[in-house]
C-alpha cells in the first residue's frame, strides 16, 4: 500500500546476508530486473538522496522500504525507471536553455537540484514539472534556485501530480531515463506502478 499523509513509511529489519549495492538509480532497476528475489541496497543516485543519509555503519537494522516505479514508453520501447524522466531540447537545439522542458520526478532530486520538493518515491504518483515560455534570463534564475527547491512559484513552470500522463514532441528531443544518456524520441508515456520494488536503505 503506497504511503499517505502522515504514514510511517518502510520497517527496520536485519541486514541480509547478500545485498546489491545499487550506487545510480539505472543500478537500481537493473538489480530489480536481475534478480528479483535479491536485496537491493540503494547507496547512490537520486532516489538515494530523497531518501535521505543513513545512519554510519555498522548497523544493527536497515530499512526495508516499498516503492513506486515508472513505465515509461518512448520511440525505443517500453522500460521502468525508479527515479526521474526528464525530456528537454537536443545539444544542437539549445538543450535545457531552448524550448520546454518536463521532469517526471518520482525522486525528489535531480543531480545537484531539488526539482521535486514533495516528490515522494511511495506516494503512488509522480511529480511533473514542466518548464515553457521561458527566456534566457528566466532560465538562468531558475538554474540558480533548484538546488534550494525554491524554482516554485513560478509563471512559465507549472507543476501536476499525475498516475499517467502522455506526450508527443516536435524533432529535435532527447529523454533520459533515470540519468543515463539521453536519446532522441517524439513520444514519452508513463504510468505509476504502485508498491512495485523493495528496497534497502
Amino acid at each position: 500500500m503506497t504511503i499517505g499523509p502522515g504514514d510511517e513509511w518502510g520497517r527496520p529489519i536485519a541486514p541480509p546476508a547478500h545485498v546489491h549495492v545499487a550506487t545510480s538509480d539505472a543500478d537500481v532497476v537493473r538489480m530489480l530486473h536481475d534478480d528479483p528475489a535479491g536485496s537491493v541496497m540503494v547507496a547512490g543516485g537520486d532516489l538515494a538522496r530523497t531518501l535521505g543519509t543513513p545512519p554510519p555503519e555498522p548497523r544493527d537494522t536497515v530499512l526495508e522500504l516499498p516503492i513506486d516505479l515508472l513505465e515509461v514508453t518512448t520511440d525505443r520501447g517500453a522500460e521502468v525507471a525508479c527515479a526521474h524522466v526528464v525530456v528537454r531540447s537536443s545539444w544542437s537545439r539549445g538543450g535545457w536553455w531552448h524550448g520546454p522542458v518536463i521532469a517526471v520526478m518520482n525522486a525528489q532530486f535531480l543531480g545537484d537540484w531539488d526539482v521535486a520538493p514533495r516528490g515522494h518515491p511511495n506516494d503512488g504518483r509522480v511529480e511533473v514539472v514542466e518548464a515553457t515560455a521561458l527566456t534566457w534570463r528566466d532560465r538562468l534564475a531558475v538554474r540558480r534556485r533548484l538546488p534550494h527547491g525554491t524554482h516554485m512559484p513560478h509563471p512559465g513552470i507549472t507543476v501536476r501530480p499525475l498516475r499517467a500522463a502522455s506526450w508527443e514532441f516536435s524533432r529535435g528531443r532527447v529523454a533520459s531515463i533515470d540519468g543515463a544518456t539521453p536519446f532522441p524520441t517524439r513520444t514519452l508515456s508513463i504510468r505509476v506502478l504502485p508498491d512495485a520494488a523493495v528496497i534497502l536503505h
